[in-house]
């Protein structure tokens, strides 16, 4: 789904999974500057959303995700997963309840096969799911911002800015009072700044939340039973994740950004040495210069340096060892 913000000037297109909005608008530091101040917002209208109505909503998805929703307070942010049998994720959900309604976006184009997931679970609860991309658009306004969310718009606040569920026809308009507008590109920068994880970015067929730091975030380690709650409980427990997340400084005299699954390894072994994990998500940061989230082998030293394909890379730890 192209987004009408793409028409304003200067608007770049982002390409791969955030295709369907902006990359940037011609400045991508000012509009990394201006969210990092509280100012503006980031059209995120190419993300799913998907609501769930009904007396039973909390009680039926508590049974359905890793998080603990059956006493989620109107207005109160949440985040969960869904999880395979075998605990690996599936999907990543960032959720509000508006006291009759639960609404949810998600990656975009996975909103069709979540809700057939969730349609296959309903059994006999009283439970409604629709898929509302069509109608709703999803926008962010950072911290510290003192834009306002339209009457009736349901909002998810959290640390790091206020999600708006607004009307599609309306994005425009509110783009307009309440601007400028950031590219992807300076939102996901952000996000690498501070270490949050993303579906598909930092995720690959076989992770488990604990690789992430998706653990207490996302996942609730004390509630009632889900698919892939044993993984969960049993790594907790009595192991470690066979990965771990790392943070890393990238040599900025490079001038391509090291794409996502570029080989790690030690770099005391060359670009010959040993696979040791692999680029996520890479960035350039208006303070930090240019930065990347990695996921390497839990047993990776925590000193070490590393080589991001032929990019020097100094880690700081995310997840612990």
């Amino acid at each position: 789904m192209k987004s009408p913000l793409l028409s304003l000037p200067g608007a770049v297109p982002a390409e791969g999974r955030d295709e369907g909005v902006a990359g940037h608008y011609g400045d991508l530091f000012r509009e990394q500057r201006a969210l990092a101040g509280g100012s503006g917002l980031v059209d995120l209208s190419h993300r799913g959303i998907v609501t769930v109505t009904g007396d039973d909503r909390l009680a039926w998805l508590h049974l359905l995700l890793t998080q603990h929703v059956t006493d989620l307070v109107p207005g109160q942010a949440t985040e969960a997963l869904i999880l395979s049998a075998n605990g690996h994720i599936e999907y990543a959900l960032y959720l509000v309840d508006d006291g009759d309604t639960v609404w949810m976006h998600v990656e975009p184009d996975t909103q069709g096969e979540l809700i057939a997931y969730l349609e296959s679970m309903k059994f006999f609860y009283r439970v409604e799911v629709r898929d509302r991309t069509d109608s709703f658009a999803v926008v962010h306004l950072p911290a510290g911002s003192i834009a306002e969310a339209p009457d009736g718009v349901a909002v998810r606040e959290t640390p790091h800015g206020r999600d708006l569920f607004l009307p599609r026809a309306g994005l425009e308009e509110y783009a307009a009072a309440h601007g400028p507008v950031a590219g992807i590109l300076a939102y996901e920068a952000l996000r690498v700044e501070t270490h949050r994880p993303r579906l598909g970015f930092e995720t690959d067929h076989r992770t488990i939340p604990h690789e992430l730091g998706w653990i207490g975030t996302a996942v609730h380690l004390h509630k009632g039973c889900y698919r892939g709650q044993e993984t969960v409980a049993r790594v907790h427990n009595l192991g470690k994740p066979p990965r771990r997340l790392v943070f890393l400084h990238l040599d900025g005299s490079e001038v391509l950004l090291p794409g996502h699954g570029t080989p790690v390894r030690l770099a005391a072994d060359g670009p010959e040495g040993r696979q040791l994990g692999f680029i996520t998500t890479s960035a350039r940061h208006h303070e930090l210069g240019p930065i990347a989230l990695a996921l390497v082998k839990r047993n990776v030293a925590v000193d070490a340096e590393l080589m991001a394909g032929d990019t020097a890379a100094a880690q700081e730890t995310v997840v612990e060892p």
